[in-house]
């Protein structure tokens, strides 16, 4: 997802989000443990997606406080 999509979601939704790209990181770790992963690099991706989804997040907070 683009930032400006993630922007546009509740916070709710992005916990949800962050929450299943954890999942699928955990998966994907496994996939890499056990050798049956296709795509490497979908790894780094995932962890991407989820810093954008924290800084966003992080971003909400900060306004919050001012």
């Amino acid at each position: 997802m683009k930032p400006s999509e993630l922007r546009g979601l509740s916070e709710q939704e992005l916990l949800r989000e962050i929450d299943d790209h954890r999942k699928e990181l955990f998966n994907l770790r496994y996939q890499s443990n056990t050798e049956q992963m296709e795509d490497p690099a979908r790894v780094g991706r995932t962890r991407r997606e989820i810093a954008r989804i924290l800084t966003i997040l992080r971003e909400r907070e900060l306004e919050k406080s001012k």
